[in-house]
């Protein structure tokens, strides 16, 4: 484990020998339950470093956070076979991160994908999920959000410095989320992409743009319900970005009729996903892990 500012790398193995790598946060024993934060399809752990400083050191019951980069993201070694690139695969990664870590419990914060990998880990360990965070997503996943990812993925910018960059993101995703700041594009920017000898380049494995755009949007996708309605007994808060295209007002209203206790918040001037580093966001999540705990 290397030291870093706020955090330790922790690397470990995949249950089939991949080298794969999480961002560990905070004291190592807090006393309370530790915190599990799941990205999104092409995102990593650092999309959570804001959000998993203010739980490991400013909230007022301070938690072990333990930020994940999936295979062949961030810091996690790419996969050869890209069919393996899939929640199923993803969620045994995850447990066994947190076995190496000693963690048998936790809450998990998921943003989209890192949700859908949660209602798989309800199914696969339930005795593992304490609370739950979903970022905008649930168990409807709606198709017009999936083709404007696919959209974007397929014509990614690319540009030579991050400030273009910058511009670009801006330029693809300003109307769904008008109230970001230059800060938070820039922070957005860095946790996408990283630095290399070929300049600038997203911070994934290109095989990952395959697995969405083979999608057949066409068909109605799978829903989720009978694995959501496994989750109805843990405490349960979902987000939602008020211009969110991948979850909808109805389909969040559904979520609350299967889950009565379910605690929403939707969060104006942004779409998918929310950045939870942004607003009252850092302190709404601790309060609502603090009541869960409680």
């Amino acid at each position: 484990m290397s030291s870093t500012e706020g955090f330790s790398d922790f690397f470990y193995s995949a249950p089939d020998g991949l080298r794969l790598h999480a961002r560990v946060y905070g004291a190592a024993n807090s006393g309370h339950w530790p915190v599990a934060c799941l990205p999104g399809l092409t995102r990593n752990a650092r999309d959570f470093h804001e959000l998993a400083l203010y739980l490991s050191t400013r909230s007022p019951v301070p938690r072990k956070v333990v930020a994940f980069d999936y295979r062949g993201r961030g810091q996690s070694a790419y996969d050869p076979d890209v069919s393996h690139y899939n929640v199923g695969v993803e969620a045994g990664d995850i447990l066994a991160g947190l076995a190496a870590l000693g963690i048998e419990e936790a809450a998990f914060i998921g943003t989209s994908r890192g949700g859908l990998i949660i209602h798989v880990l309800g199914a696969l360990r339930p005795a593992a999920l304490k609370a739950i965070v979903l970022n905008d997503i649930g168990p409807v996943i709606e198709p017009a959000g999936l083709a404007h990812i696919q959209s974007y993925l397929e014509r990614a910018p690319k540009a030579k410095t991050f400030a273009e960059l910058v511009n670009a993101q801006r330029s693809v995703h300003g109307k769904d989320f008008p109230v970001l700041t230059d800060a938070d594009w820039t922070r957005m920017v860095g946790a996408l992409y990283r630095e290399t000898n070929q300049g600038v380049v997203p911070d994934f494995d290109p095989k990952l743009v395959d697995t969405v755009a083979n999608l057949d949007l066409s068909q109605p996708l799978p829903a989720l319900w009978p694995q959501f309605d496994a989750l109805a007994a843990i405490p349960l808060l979902t987000i939602r970005g008020a211009n969110s295209r991948l979850l909808s007002a109805d389909t969040m209203r559904q979520m609350r009729e299967h889950h009565p206790a379910m605690e929403t918040i939707t969060v104006d001037g942004q779409g998918h996903a929310p950045f939870l580093e942004t607003g009252s966001l850092p302190g709404d999540i601790a309060a609502f892990l603090d009541r869960a705990e409680r």
